[in-house]
């Protein structure tokens, strides 16, 4: 035998033996889907590498699924970026995040003459879409709250290794919010995605009265925490939602519009319903209006 015959059936066997155990690790570990990282072993889990790709693989067919703050996985893990398995599943990546930003920025494009925006998100998580909305919003300031402690501090981490010019604050919202201080002629802008937990049916839609806590009780806390201010809300939502709950929320704003992002294949979309307080867009056409 040559040596370049016996070279080849080494590297041939080496190949072999790699896809082997590769077979033997997919049949003997979980799925990487929403299920196991939400709700599974490793849901208060640091991820690595290798497990963000593998989720976006798994999940969705694409390695950089799980794109944040404007970089890739392999971009954001080099320079400390960390998530765990739940934060890796409930933040808004960077296609959607970009595309709440440029639609929030829309709207708010057309409020009456106010100082600069105030960015809030109460429940930051990631932190990932108040940093695309502040991205988006000229010259507005971003504050996120965050209760949980771990999610607080490795989001916090993440924000201080990318410098990024947001900031997030571990408290619950309604104490934080109560901690703000803002002027009169600044116009509120606040993401509204509190944690869904048993609120979305595959079936039936997302129960906006179902989130934890229900998003009309988000709204009237901010409303009574800003009585005076212009406000403008996005409020995450499924593709599908109980009507319902939807007609609640909106009864609670001067105008609404919903905008879905289809991103993903049916059935895992998700969107926003836009709405305003203290004032109405200018292009009301295809929303609804309450005067």
């Amino acid at each position: 035998m040559t040596n370049a015959v016996a070279h080849w059936g080494r590297a041939a066997a080496r190949s072999r033996s790699q896809r082997s155990r590769l077979r033997a690790r997919d049949k003997e570990s979980p799925a990487y889907d929403r299920d196991f990282l939400l709700l599974g072993s490793k849901r208060n889990c640091v991820l690595t590498l290798d497990e963000v790709e593998r989720y976006g693989v798994e999940s969705y067919g694409d390695a950089h699924y799980v794109s944040i703050y404007g970089l890739r996985p392999h971009a954001w893990f080099a320079k400390g970026v960390r998530l765990l398995g739940r934060t890796a599943v409930e933040c808004t990546r960077d296609r959607l995040a970009d595309e709440i930003g440029r639609d929030v920025a829309a709207a708010a494009r057309s409020a009456p003459g106010h100082d600069r925006a105030l960015v809030i998100d109460p429940f930051a998580g990631s932190g990932n879409t108040l940093y695309w909305i502040h991205r988006h919003v000229t010259g507005a300031r971003g504050i996120g709250f965050e209760l949980d402690a771990a999610v607080f501090r490795l989001t916090a981490g993440n924000v201080a290794a990318l410098e990024l010019p947001i900031e997030i604050v571990q408290a619950e919202y309604t104490a934080g919010l109560r901690r703000i201080r803002a002027s009169e002629k600044q116009l509120l802008i606040s993401f509204i995605a509190p944690p869904w937990g048993m609120a979305l049916d595959v079936a039936a839609g997302l129960e906006l009265r179902r989130t934890v806590p229900p998003i009309i009780d988000i709204v009237d806390v901010l409303v009574d925490a800003f009585p005076h201010h212009s406000m403008l809300c996005a409020v995450q939502v499924h593709e599908r939602v109980v009507p319902e709950s939807l007609r609640e929320v909106e009864s609670r704003f001067a105008w609404t519009r919903q905008c879905l992002y289809e991103l993903n294949a049916p059935g895992q979309n998700h969107g926003i319903l836009l709405g305003t307080r203290g004032w109405v867009p200018r292009d009301t056409s295809p929303a609804t209006r309450r005067e």
